[in-house]
């Protein structure tokens, strides 16, 4: 044999032969696959299949050199066709390479047999040669060549397929559990003008589908087809996708009896006289070598263990990015759930901004951004479909996606219990083409998703609702503070249900005071955080109402002991002098506030506590006085941030106090971050309120007048009035200061019983006016006042001529106050 070289094994054991009964394709009834050996200088014959008595003694081994048609055609790049009389001249003229000669009254002399050589691979990807021979005695027809071409194209894909699985080695012999000729394959010619195919037998038959059910229509085998590869399917309809793709196409048929069963398909797009489109030629084999490697089968097990014990939407979000990205080589992987006209982000991969689109990046509002889906219409029309969609490079894709994927984007719908519950985005920068195994993982993955984000939901019911019983129950922003800056933190429990009994509040209240409250409801159920939202608000109404710390919490006490239930909480309550930097705390059976001092030094302030509320109904709660310097740190805090299982509460407070000493004060919310950060699994909730008293930059001038009810009361709150305003220098504000005295006066006179008091309060850039009574009815401004009425028109007056006025029930009693504004700045 020209070229041949010996391996030191006998050719039976060298050469794979696989004999069936039949084999035809367009005219072909024998094919034969070399493939390259021997640093690309020999072929080697690794299968031959169909009727070996068309071609009798096909060589074992080929020199690539040589002058046979399969060198010649794997040298040039290019078919080779020989009719009956071509090959017979080349035999005649190379009979070395078939050494058995028939005779001539054989049926199947040379003059009857005509031969194809067929290039497997192209460029760096030389696989070998396709042999195929048969007795057609003009030669094949034009149509039969351009299918034989798609069907070497299909035995190249396999073999290639199973090269890559092999790290590269091309020995045929390592391919003996794996056929490199297409066990079935069909060829089918559509009319594109009409609609109509031609379909061969082998076509129906890989399809399941009898010959007598099919009608000649294209709709007939799509819907054969998978779902999730419908879209690939419809690119034969699509001629100028289908010449640029160029590849070969791998779907997913469910046939009748349920058997599920990849092919390959090639197509060829025939053009008429005006260039126009005018036929899809087509070949359809099996293709078992795409069933999932054994790794691509351990990661999908992997998977399915890891997303059978997530919990939340956001942990299987996560575990789907890091199953993708890292084995697809992906740039970028998204998960996200499907809200009306918005993609709610839970999981990306990189999670950094800057590695997403800028259409992602003004829309990110918390931890992970939502996107409106009316931006991203292309992502629209794959998730109306519902089945995965590839778009290659360069594909016309709007930013917000294109930006995502640039070099290939993969967008696949999560499905479960009948609907789309949400995407996964999969995009690289690098040019990537989509091989059907890549197809076969992402269909699997995007099915596992869906049912793990189902499950997570279900289990993410009982937190929403936690969550959204916390969020309903605590205050949603904290007020902005004259001289002080307030920041909170809450942290839920990571054992049993989210929601629990710790809370904590910010209460402005009347001459510049504003009350700082933390407490702890017994147990950690959807009970407590009910017992907590009630003594939340008791607190705030008895604090607004005016009461003194002692008083405030004291009625709180009573208030839970009379409630129907065995639970008890502890609670600590600060009121604080904004003005005058002096603070009265009281503790029911809380932890003691943290004092940061201006120069650094933290420490527990000691404070005589009570016991906690709901346990004794005559309970006493002393209550201690405090100075704070401007630039000091007032933490209140709950034991779920100093206190575990295995750290002591002494222990945690030090801790506490240690980072505090070390932190910034001037970022608040930097060390309200920092407390928190270190907390890991809870077992209790965590609540912290944080507050950096700077002080308002001056004392406030304050004086009170007691009202006697005798005939000239109104006279001498006046007098008193205009000698304090002139004693603080502010003679301009004097008519305006009295005209209000006296309709406030008048009216606490007029209509109501007991002593009434008058205080004024100058700040920087405002004068109060207050006037306090024993009637917890407030004034009510009349709608209209006509010119006949007597009264009335007080509360009109008052409005007019200050900035600002109100009503706040004070003690049994109510206090009116007006505001002026005024103008310091002379000193």
């Amino acid at each position: 044999m020209e070229g041949g070289r010996s391996s030191g094994r006998p050719p039976e054991e060298a050469i794979r032969t696989v004999t069936r009964s039949r084999f035809a394709f367009c005219g072909a009834e024998l094919a034969a696959v070399y493939v390259v050996a021997d640093q690309d200088r020999e072929l080697h014959l690794a299968e031959l299949t169909g009727d070996r008595g068309v071609l009798y003694g096909l060589p074992a081994i080929l020199a690539v050199a040589g002058h046979s048609p399969a060198a010649n055609a794997f040298r040039s790049g290019r078919p080779l066709w020989l009719t009956p009389k071509e090959l017979a001249a080349f035999i005649e003229e190379e009979p070395h390479h078939f050494p058995t000669r028939v005779r001539d009254g054989d049926p199947h002399s040379p003059a009857r047999i005509s031969l194809g050589a067929l290039p497997l691979g192209h460029g760096d990807q030389e696989l070998g040669c396709l042999v195929v021979a048969g007795e057609v005695g003009e030669g094949f027809s034009a149509d039969d060549r351009s299918l034989l071409e798609l069907y070497a194209d299909q035995v190249a894909a396999g073999l290639e397929a199973v090269s890559t699985r092999l790290s590269g080695h091309r020995s045929p012999q390592a391919h003996l559990g794996q056929s490199l000729v297409p066990h079935q394959g069909g060829a089918f010619i559509l009319e594109l003008g009409t609609g109509r195919m031609e379909a061969h037998a082998h076509v129906l038959e890989l399809l399941g589908l009898p010959p007598e059910h099919f009608d000649g229509q294209v709709e007939t085998l799509l819907a054969c087809a998978v779902p999730d590869d419908m879209p690939a399917l419809m690119a034969i309809v699509e001629p100028d996708r289908l010449v640029a793709a160029g590849q070969q196409l791998a779907f997913r048929i469910r046939r009748p009896n349920g058997e599920l069963r990849w092919l390959g398909l090639r197509c060829r797009v025939e053009v008429g006289p005006d260039g126009a489109p005018r036929r899809v030629l087509g070949v359809v084999a099996d293709a078992t070598y795409l069933r999932p490697s054994a790794d691509e089968v351990s990661l999908v097990q992997r998977l399915s263990a890891t997303l059978a014990g997530a919990a939340t939407v956001r942990e299987v979000g996560r575990l789907v990015v890091a199953a993708l990205r890292e084995p697809l080589g992906a740039t970028r992987v998204a998960v996200g759930e499907l809200e009306p006209e918005r993609l709610i982000v839970t999981a990306l991969g990189p999670p950094e901004p800057d590695a997403w689109p800028e259409l992602w990046r003004s829309e990110w509002r918390s931890e992970w951004p939502d996107v409106p889906l009316g931006e991203l219409p292309t992502l629209q029309s794959a998730l109306r479909g519902g089945h995965m969609g590839l778009w290659p490079p360069g594909a016309p894709l709007e930013p917000g996606l294109l930006d995502v994927g640039p070099g290939g984007l993969a967008v696949l719908p999560l499905p479960a219990e009948g609907r789309l519950v949400g995407v996964c985005l999969v995009g690289w920068d690098g040019e990537h083409r989509f091989g059907p195994e890549e197809r076969s993982l992402l269909t699997v993955t995007a099915g596992l998703a869906g049912q793990a984000l189902v499950r997570a939901h279900a289990l993410d019911a009982g937190h929403e609702l936690a969550t959204m019983l916390q969020r309903s129950l605590l205050p949603r922003k904290l007020p902005e503070l004259p001289g002080g800056v307030a920041v909170a933190r809450y942290l839920p429990a990571t054992a049993g249900l989210e929601v629990g009994g710790d809370w904590y509040d910010v209460i402005p209240l009347t001459d510049g005071h504003v009350a700082f409250v933390i407490g702890d409801v017994q147990g950690h159920s959807a009970g407590a955080a009910t017992i907590m939202g009630q003594m939340r608000t008791a607190v705030r109404a008895y604090a607004v109402e005016g009461h003194p710390p002692d008083v405030v919490v004291a009625r709180a006490n009573r208030l839970l002991v009379g409630m129907e239930t065995d639970l008890f909480a502890t609670c600590g309550y600060v009121d604080l002098d904004m003005e005058e930097g002096i603070a009265r705390v009281v503790r029911a059976g809380h932890l003691p506030p943290l004092l940061r001092h201006p120069d650094g030094v933290t420490e527990e302030l000691a404070v005589e506590g009570g016991p906690p509320l709901g346990v004794l109904a005559d309970a006493e709660f002393p209550m201690t006085e405090t100075g704070l310097l401007p630039g000091t740190l007032l933490v209140l805090l709950t034991d779920g941030l100093v206190e575990s299982a295995r750290l002591p509460v002494e222990e945690g407070v030090r801790r506490v106090c240690e980072m505090l000493a070390e932190a910034d004060p001037v970022d608040v919310g930097g060390v309200a971050d920092e407390l928190v950060a270190g907390v890991r699994r809870r077992d209790d909730d965590v609540a912290l309120l944080l507050l950096r008293y700077d002080g308002t930059g001056g004392r406030p001038k304050r004086s009170h007048w007691t009202v006697w009810r005798l005939p000239k009361a109104v006279l001498h709150a006046r007098r008193f009035t205009a000698r304090t305003l002139r004693s603080w220098g502010l003679a301009d504000q004097v008519d305006a200061a009295l005209l209000i005295v006296s309709e406030l006066v008048t009216n606490a006179i007029a209509h109501t019983q007991g002593e009434v008091g008058m205080d004024l309060t100058l700040s920087a850039d405002r004068l109060r006016i207050a006037v306090n009574d024993a009637s917890p009815r407030s004034p009510v401004k009349p709608v209209a006042v006509s010119w006949e009425s007597t009264g009335g028109r007080g509360l009109f007056i008052v409005e007019a001529t200050t900035t600002a006025w109100g009503s706040v029930p004070l003690s049994g009693g109510k206090q009116v106050w007006a505001e002026i504004a005024v103008d310091r700045t002379d000193g």
